[in-house]
């Protein structure tokens, strides 16, 4: 049986993490597989089928560790030296298929030299996902310098293959698209499972499920949720999801006098019942990759509203949509049409999930 090792930072409630949960367990009977983290305890390693092996560095989560630890893993993270250190001790000649699923660290550390056959994931859009600034640059290079290392680079979306070409001019690894993977069956048993009572069925609601971070542009969709709400346009927002802008984003939320109608709910292991129960699904990020939630969205057949990002390819061949302009005048105007018309939803049973899973094998296989 052959032997591969999928590497990520940790197996925290997260888009990239559901896919490579629902991957591992359904390649476990076809290959030896093993997960690979930097931190461990995330919530997600539960959910692993038993004969999925799971190794970590550190048996906790990134910010239970202390501030001399955190400080260390920079170090080892931007050091060749240090990382190869680690490559060595985990990786290097133990499995047949080396595959960083994530970027950043991940890619950096199984860029080191083995016989084993090399590829690499790219969830994000790799112009943003580091941001600006000498740091940003710093890991960039990293990046630029890691990616050659590898026989096989893969893609959830063409926008981010098309983008990663422009960046990373002169990269000649045999590149792929394929979109994210996604257990639909489970998304709905869960969804069935649990209940969202927070959701007022009196109002129009709208659920985004997202990290608090920069990216998801929560701060923006409070500026426009209170704009509707000034404009008569009742209607909640609820945001399932937590991160290190949430003290930040709650603030700016009692100072506006909207806590009644804009709500964060905070990281929720069972975020379907709420998908479920809300109207409409929003993610009104600044930029995206293939994001999972919208795909799950999609498998709970809701009305899905996003700005215009590469996630509008998750929602190829899917009617139920709404595609708004990525500034804070289109997100406005979006949704108060939506809250004006309240637009139906059609049926919607494609599955794409078979061919995916194939093709993730045809990877592996170096087909």
């Amino acid at each position: 049986m052959k032997k591969i090792v999928f590497g990520i930072t940790g197996l925290n409630l997260g888009g990239a993490e559901r896919v490579l949960v629902d991957i591992s367990n359904k390649l476990v009977d076809k290959y030896d597989v093993t997960i690979f983290t930097l931190y461990g305890d995330g919530e997600f390693e539960k959910q692993l089928n038993k004969k999925v092996k799971l190794v970590s560095v550190y048996d906790k989560k990134y910010n239970d560790l202390n501030k001399f630890t955190k400080l260390k893993i920079s170090l080892q993270m931007l050091n060749t030296t240090l990382r190869n250190m680690i490559y060595k001790k985990y990786i290097k000649d133990k499995y047949d298929v080396e595959i960083a699923f994530l970027e950043g660290p991940m890619t950096w550390i199984f860029s080191g030299e083995s016989k084993a056959r090399k590829i690499a994931w790219v969830h994000n859009d790799i112009e943003d996902v580091f941001g600006s600034g000498e740091k940003a640059k710093a890991k960039q290079d990293l990046n630029k310098e890691a990616y050659l290392k590898y026989d096989e680079l893969i893609f959830v979306s063409q926008d981010n293959l098309n983008k990663f070409q422009r960046y990373f001019k002169g990269n000649k690894v045999k590149k792929r698209v394929i979109y994210n993977y996604l257990d639909c069956d489970l998304v709905k048993e869960k969804a069935d499972a649990g209940e969202a009572k927070e959701i007022d069925k009196k109002k129009i609601s709208f659920v985004q499920v997202s990290r608090l971070v920069d990216q998801k542009a929560v701060g923006r969709l409070i500026d426009v949720h209170k704009k509707l709400i000034d404009d008569g346009l009742e209607h909640n927002i609820y945001v399932v999801g937590d991160g290190p802008l949430h003290e930040e984003l709650q603030n700016k939320i009692d100072e506006l006098g909207i806590s009644d109608s804009f709500i964060l709910l905070g990281s929720r292991e069972n975020p379907y019942p709420y998908i479920k129960a809300a109207d409409y699904f929003l993610l009104a990020s600044y930029y995206e990759g293939y994001p999972m939630v919208l795909l799950e969205a999609r498998a709970l057949n809701k009305y899905i509203i996003i700005s215009d990002s590469a996630a509008r390819e998750t929602l190829i061949e899917y009617d139920n949509n709404l595609i708004l302009k990525n500034n804070e005048d289109g997100i406005y105007k979006g949704l108060k049409n939506v809250i004006k018309k309240l637009p139906k939803v059609k049926k919607s049973n494609k599955d794409t999930n078979k061919k995916i899973l194939q093709e993730i094998v045809n990877v592996i296989e170096g087909e």
